[in-house]
This record gives C-alpha cells, sequence and structure tokens, in this order.
C-alpha cells in the first residue's frame, strides 16, 4: 500500500533526509515530490523552508472497503435567536511561489520582530503592482511619525521582493487608511498655500516632505492658476516652494519698511517747489591777533654751543 508523508527543512535535501530518517529507508525506497523551495530570505526575515512529499510503499494490502448502510440524518432542531459575535477578519490564502505569498511572508516576519499582531490583505493595483493593507489594534506603531515607520516597512518590502528580479514592481504598504488621510490634508494643505502666496505675492515654502508627499503636492497645484511648484534643497530637507507666478503688465511693488527702497518724490516736483530760505548766518567778531611777548633771557646767558664731530685718528 502507497502511503506518503510531508516533511521540511532548510532545503529540499535537508527535507529528503529528515523524511529518510523517519521512515528508516534509503532514497531508492522512496519517491518524493517537491512543494515549495526554501528561501533564506532577507536579513533572516521571510524565510521559507522547504516542503516536499514522501511516498513509500509499506508492503499491506489495501482492506478491502466495507459496506455501509445509508443514516438517516437527524432532524435539525430549529435554531434559537443567539446574540451574532463579531467575526474575525479572515486571513487570504496566496499560493505558494507566488509574489503576494513571498510579500505576505517577508511583512510576517517582520511584524512578528516588531511585536505587531495585525491581518494583511494584498491587492494588485490598477496601474501595476500590489498594495498591502495592514490592519489591527497596534497600528500606531507601524505608522510611526509622519508615517517615517511606515515608509521605511515599504522600502523594505519593495527591496526584499524586487531583490534580484529583472522587473521591477512597486509595492505600496497602508495602515488603517493613513495615506489616503495624509493625501487629503496635503491637498488642503497646497490650496492653503497657494492662497497665501497670491494673497501676499510672494513665494511660500512648505515643510521637509518625502518624495511620495512632494508628488502630492505638485500634482494638486499643477492646475492652479497663478502659482507654480518646484523642488528645493537635498534629502532629507528637500521641500516644495510654491511660487507666486505674476500676470503679465504688473509691476513689482516695494516693500514697506526696507530702507533701501523709499518712495521718493517725482523730480518735477521738487523742481516746481519754492526754493527754501536761506538761513541767516551769525555775524562773527573780528578776533584781533595778540602779540607774543619775547622770552627773557639773564644778562649772563650764552647760548650752548653744539658739541663738534671729533676726528677718527688712525693709530
Amino acid at each position: 500500500m502507497i502511503r506518503s508523508i510531508e516533511t521540511t527543512g532548510k532545503t529540499k535535501e535537508l527535507a529528503i533526509r529528515a523524511a529518510l530518517e523517519q521512515l528508516k529507508l534509503t532514497e531508492d525506497d522512496i519517491t518524493y515530490e517537491i512543494l515549495e523551495l526554501g528561501r533564506s530570505g532577507f536579513l533572516g526575515i521571510g524565510a521559507v523552508p522547504a516542503r516536499v512529499r514522501v511516498s513509500y510503499d509499506d508492503g499491506q494490502s489495501e482492506p478491502k472497503p466495507v459496506k455501509t448502510q445509508p443514516v438517516k440524518a437527524p432532524a435539525k432542531k430549529p435554531e434559537t435567536a443567539q446574540k451574532s459575535e463579531p467575526k474575525k477578519a479572515e486571513q487570504r490564502q496566496y499560493a505558494a511561489g507566488s509574489q503576494e505569498k513571498e510579500v505576505e511572508s517577508f511583512l510576517r516576519g517582520l511584524l512578528e520582530r516588531m511585536g505587531v499582531e495585525c491581518t494583511i490583505d494584498i491587492s494588485e493595483r490598477e496601474g501595476g503592482g500590489l498594495e498591502v493593507k495592514l490592519d489591527g489594534p497596534d497600528m500606531g506603531a507601524v505608522i510611526g511619525r509622519r508615517g517615517e515607520t511606515l515608509d521605511a516597512i515599504q522600502h523594505l518590502v519593495n527591496y526584499a521582493v524586487n531583490r534580484g528580479s529583472d522587473k521591477r514592481m512597486h509595492i505600496s504598504v497602508d495602515a488603517e487608511g493613513y495615506r489616503s488621510k495624509r493625501e487629503e490634508s496635503l491637498v488642503h494643505l497646497a490650496h492653503k498655500m497657494a492662497a497665501k502666496a497670491i494673497k501676499y505675492k510672494r513665494s511660500m515654502a512648505l515643510e521637509p516632505m518625502n518624495s511620495y508627499e512632494r508628488h502630492v503636492i505638485h500634482t494638486a497645484l499643477q492646475d492652479y492658476e497663478g502659482v507654480s511648484t518646484s523642488s528645493t534643497g537635498v534629502e532629507p530637507n528637500r521641500r516644495v516652494v510654491v511660487n507666486y507666478e505674476r500676470p503679465a503688465g504688473e509691476t513689482e511693488e516695494p516693500r514697506r519698511g526696507n530702507r533701501g527702497e523709499r518712495s521718493r518724490r517725482p523730480r518735477e516736483n521738487r523742481e516746481n517747489r519754492a526754493p527754501r530760505a536761506a538761513a541767516p548766518v551769525p555775524e562773527k567778531k573780528a578776533e584781533t591777533a595778540e602779540p607774543i611777548p619775547a622770552p627773557e633771557y639773564p644778562t649772563d646767558y650764552t647760548p650752548p654751543v653744539k658739541n663738534k664731530p671729533q676726528s677718527r685718528e688712525w693709530c
């Protein structure tokens, strides 16, 4: 009679060896079927063991089927109305070897190491790629400050799945609809800053954002009349600047309070105004110079005689 067992191992060879040790048989006595190949994962996260099905003959004959008489099913009792308990979210099962299975396996291992329990729902996006939705009681630790932890998880998933693949696939990770809520707040912020730029007729700079959030701002204001957007700076301090587009024929007004740009009167007004009266000059009194008295010397005074330079005599 043919029987079969399933064993797992780090590789298919280790899985087959475990089956042989369990059955105490040799490779000539069995046939095996590989159900799933093992993967080492990324940094130990998302590792999947190899799984094989080993078939063997135990040397016993198959038992003859026994005829059984049909048994009447008992009448069902009317069910009493019971309080319906909330059902837990069912976890979808994905085919082995598919990209959805690989994404689920990696995320499951990563979230277990973070100590977070949640359900994982993976679906295909309209423009291509996969969309992952996480739902659970402790999603604050997954989202992080302004979605920084969620962006890091998304980056790791994309790197782990696309590693060694020729065709890159984008995977978006969301938790409790955070990205849609964040996108609505960013669109509202973009319109608010555009209105301020038009009101004050000057450019307005936003706070530093990642590439996805900057893309949302650019998309929200691409058809907004009177402003244009541009990005400036270097990551992680790169930000969006909402620039005021001055209409044709409008001149730039000088800013108030700037001493270097004071408004002056037109030249014709200054030329046509009456000349100012000259200020009276006070009369200066004529000053007479007093004679300087000559120095008084004593009668026996003789002026000093300077020493004559001595001649050098050679000896």
